[in-house]
């Protein structure tokens, strides 16, 4: 057993609800910038969420649903320009202030801040996608150690990279960090990079495959709001807290 010392967060998802009303319009919104006459539904986007990174997912989307397209000039181009431009309008949602934190998020963090328990972030998501989400929120960018966004390394989750990586700049074991994420593929990096992993899952995940997980929740709660436990063996508690955390570790 060691002592926790860091917790590490995935963002998209698992800070706040970014994929199905932020992402996601995003994409659409890019797509229709440059003439495209995509769509990317609710049920159409959960699939493609299989797929780790933007760049990737637009490129898997041709792949899979518009191969005509694959014969295009400059195709990678074409790929990197629609998802800067899906990133300029992620950014511009975020400044509208219209997603917000998943419940809980904000009072955990603050309270591993408080308590200087280590915190740092891992996620396939743009750095300044990052960044423009805690900057609009209560949450500070400085609070974190390590931001380790994007194209950081090559791998994207699934492979546990980012988390190898997170863990040699904290220059700690995965024995002394926990983990949150909210997605299976997500879980599959922390896994491999033998990191204990709390999931809170969202209206895409719920039914993925979490074995192993030390806990899984729909959300961290609040007194007020209190989280259901979906996996997991914990005392009566309305919301994940510090204590809780150290008692599950």
């Amino acid at each position: 057993m060691g002592k926790l010392q860091a917790l590490i967060f995935d963002v998209d998802g698992t800070l706040a609800d970014t994929e199905r009303d932020g992402h996601r319009i995003a994409f659409n919104q890019a797509f229709h910038e440059v003439g495209l006459p995509w769509n990317w539904s609710i049920d159409l986007y959960g699939k493609l969420l299989a797929i780790g990174g933007g760049k990737e997912r637009i490129r898997y989307y041709i792949e899979q649903y518009e191969p005509e397209f694959l014969s295009t000039e400059n195709l990678d181009d074409l790929i990197v320009n629609l998802h800067q431009l899906k990133n300029q309008y992620y950014r511009k949602l975020l400044d509208q202030g219209l997603i917000p934190l998943r419940p809980g998020v904000q009072r955990l963090i603050q309270e591993a801040k408080e308590k200087e328990i280590r915190l740092a972030i891992a996620t396939t998501s743009a750095l300044p996608n990052v960044l423009a989400l805690l900057e609009n929120t209560a949450i500070h960018p400085d609070w974190f150690e390590i931001i380790a966004a994007g194209d950081i390394v090559p791998a994207k989750k699934p492979a546990p990279d980012i988390y190898f990586y997170v863990l040699e700049k904290l220059g700690l074991n995965s024995a002394n960090c926990l983990v949150f994420e909210d997605s299976h593929h997500g879980f599959l990096a922390s896994k491999q990079a033998g990191l204990k992993t709390i999931i809170t899952v969202n209206d895409y995940t719920k039914n993925q495959d979490f074995t192993d997980a030390i806990l899984v929740v729909n959300h961290l709660g609040e007194l007020e709001q209190p989280f259901t436990v979906l996996a997991g063996d914990i005392s009566e508690k309305s919301y994940l807290d510090l204590a809780l955390i150290q008692s599950v570790f």
